[in-house]
């Protein structure tokens, strides 16, 4: 199971973090026999959601603490806004980093794994005062990873990859940067979207995943929501579950898929445990 637990709702206060909703998911779990993964949430899809603490958008050090962002949430679906913590910014990165390693500190191989988002994020403005540039985020997110692993000696830790900003078809680097640095570094790998031979995903990721398959330490991979909403183009159907799987293992390498809760064969599959 992986479960995504924003920032401010693991710290509350600065240095004042709270893991009781952890703490509960783990205890919950562990009575299944089933094993945890923590996203920790640093970026959000909802112009109304800014959940990163208070004192990040108020104290000046942190520059706001979060910049504004688009998305898109979909196949079909209307360009949407949200926010991304300023990781690029080091006072910022370095509160992350320090969440990091209270979250280790306690639940270092008691949790399955723990992953970082996605690394896609598409800023309003990519010339502010926050001093973002997409060489300086890209560092940023790599640093993250690497303090990740640092601290997380048993769990697995898992870097969410699908885009980088600035980035096509691999032509600034960074995407096989980050796969090398993932096998030299023993740290999995995986994505928000499975989403067979999708052409953006072609140029960018997957390509990766494929050529990286049995190298990584390990690779877990979502069917969220978002992805639920785009068809086969051949059949012009929704994918099915199997067609998932299949390009999951057979082309991205996957180990593990982790499927969103409103995927119709579990619906199905509640309906069916209910009669």
């Amino acid at each position: 199971m992986q479960i995504v637990y924003s920032w401010s709702s693991l710290e509350k206060e600065k240095d004042r973090y709270d893991f009781a909703q952890i703490e509960k998911d783990l205890a919950y779990l562990n009575g299944l026999n089933k094993k945890l993964f923590i996203q920790i949430q640093d970026r959000f899809f909802d112009p109304r959601h800014k959940h990163v603490p208070l004192y990040l958008q108020t104290d000046p050090i942190y520059r706001g603490g979060l910049v504004e962002q688009y998305d898109n949430p979909g196949e079909n679906k209307p360009v949407a806004s949200g926010w991304v913590a300023q990781q690029w910014n080091p006072a910022v990165r370095q509160r992350y980093q320090q969440l990091l390693l209270a979250l280790a500190t306690r639940f270092d191989g008691r949790v399955m794994g723990v992953n970082l988002p996605e690394t896609a994020i598409d800023p309003k403005t990519k010339r502010d005062k926050t001093g973002f540039s997409c060489e300086k985020y890209f560092n940023a997110e790599v640093e993250n990873l690497s303090f990740a692993r640092k601290v997380f000696k048993q769990s697995y830790v898992v870097q969410y990859v699908n885009f980088w900003p600035c980035e096509w078809d691999n032509d600034h680097q960074y995407m096989s940067r980050l796969f090398a640095l993932a096998e030299k570094e023993k740290v999995g790998l995986g994505g928000p979207d499975i989403i067979p031979n999708k052409k953006s995903h072609m140029k960018n990721a997957y390509p990766f995943f494929h050529q990286y398959k049995g190298k990584l330490a390990l690779v877990a991979m979502a069917v969220q929501e978002p992805t639920l909403t785009y068809t086969n183009p051949q059949t012009r159907k929704p994918f099915t579950r199997e067609e998932f799987s299949d390009y999951a293992k057979s082309y991205l390498g996957v180990d593990i898929i982790f499927w969103s809760t409103s995927s119709p064969w579990l619906m199905q599959d509640k309906t069916t445990t209910n009669r």
